[in-house]
């Protein structure tokens, strides 16, 4: 394997291509919907397309990785995602675009299991931190693409930005294709019997169910905070903005200081501070009404979430390091189902009784992740 180094770089970039990929859809759609017309029903199909290829990245990658190494994932990955984001700039029709969505998808899907599998190979006993410096650059990514196009946009149309980022993710897959990974665990066929007996672990199952409640913990925050902030006070829009990039910062920054100040802090005392700045980030959000009070509930809301991945991604590849490739997959593809369904449902809340019920809706998953947690520390303290 070649310098750790280069390998951590390589997943740091895939990484930051998946916060990329996630977020370059929902800010560009206001130009897209001009450009071709689309109405609001077929916005919301574009944005049930790209979960959907994330889904299916998610669920591929790990037989993959465990089978053939991490060379051809990151490598593909990158030129699907490549393909998405010449497919936003280029597309001329609906049809066209809605193919390009799922490509960007199944590759971001694809790159996020791969670079978190990968990490986790690596790190020995430092599974955590590392895996929490990994999730901090998802946050980069994420952040990166509104700034850019906000920068560029009266100096460039939006179809170049993307065109000319597309041609960067391209760039990225070259650089994966040339350094070296661990070798494939298992090279000469997968065991079948092996994965079955995996997929009956109770505690494995259970850290799927913990994911389910933080991915979609973390999706309705994603898409919901702007429309609770403006359900609750008399701000403009863009403002409500700065809310939800509050939330993602305080995720991003709590990330880099677990790998970093709080390296060799225990798993339980790091989902005990995580479970404290959960509650206390909600209570303060459901008595905000100005943003100057909301701001702060956001930063420790993401602060709190911060740990769920790491910590529960670094006790799989613990317990499954000969199949951390498909463990990985089990787990974020439940947890991608999660994301999928909750988002639904708060749709459904926010219709009939109100979007103000959002944070009743984290309170019941913070409920169901501290239970979840207790069981899985019992089982995996070994």
């Amino acid at each position: 394997m070649q310098s750790r180094r280069v390998v951590y770089f390589a997943s740091y970039i895939g990484m930051m291509l998946f916060g990329i990929s996630l977020i370059t859809l929902g800010a560009v759609l206001p130009d897209l919907r001009v450009k071709l017309g689309i109405d609001e029903i077929a916005s919301g199909l574009l944005f049930s397309i790209l979960p959907l290829g994330i889904l299916f990245g998610s669920l591929i990658f790990g037989p993959v990785c465990d089978r053939y190494g991490y060379r051809s994932v990151f490598s593909v990955s990158s030129v699907f995602i490549f393909a998405g984001f010449e497919g936003i700039a280029l597309s001329p029709s609906l049809s066209i675009l809605k193919i390009c969505i799922f490509l960007l998808g199944f590759g971001g899907g694809a790159i996020n299991g791969a670079a978190n599998a990968l990490v986790s190979d690596i790190s020995g006993k430092n599974r955590v931190a590392d895996l929490a410096i990994l999730g901090s650059f998802f946050g980069i990514g994420a952040l990166g693409i509104p700034l850019l196009l906000g920068l560029l946009e009266n100096r460039f149309r939006f179809e170049t930005i993307i065109a000319v980022t597309g041609f960067v993710m391209l760039a990225a897959g070259l650089f994966f294709a040339m350094i070296r990974y661990p070798l494939p665990k298992q090279p000469h066929g997968f065991p079948i019997a092996a994965a079955v007996k995996m997929l009956k672990d109770k505690a494995l199952l259970t850290i799927a169910f913990f994911l389910f409640f933080q991915a979609s913990f973390e999706g309705i925050f994603n898409n919901w905070t702007t429309s609770f902030i403006l359900d609750r006070m008399t701000i403009a829009q863009n403002k409500s903005l700065f809310a939800l990039s509050s939330f993602v910062i305080g995720m991003t920054v709590m990330r880099l200081l677990l790998g970093t100040l709080f390296r060799s802090v225990s798993v339980s005392r790091i989902l005990s501070w995580s479970f404290v700045l959960l509650l206390t980030g909600l209570a303060l959000l459901r008595m905000a009404f100005s943003l100057s009070a909301a701001i702060p509930a956001l930063v420790l809301t993401g602060a709190g979430l911060a740990a769920g991945f790491p910590v529960m991604l670094a006790i799989v590849g613990n317990r499954y390091s000969e199949f951390s490739g498909t463990a990985f997959s089990v787990v974020l593809t439940v947890g991608l189902v999660g994301n999928m369904a909750i988002n639904y449902l708060v749709g459904i809340i926010a219709q009939v009784f109100g979007i103000h019920h959002l944070t009743t809706v984290a309170f019941a998953e913070l409920a169901a992740m501290i239970l979840l947690a207790v069981f899985i520390l019992g089982k995996t303290k070994g």
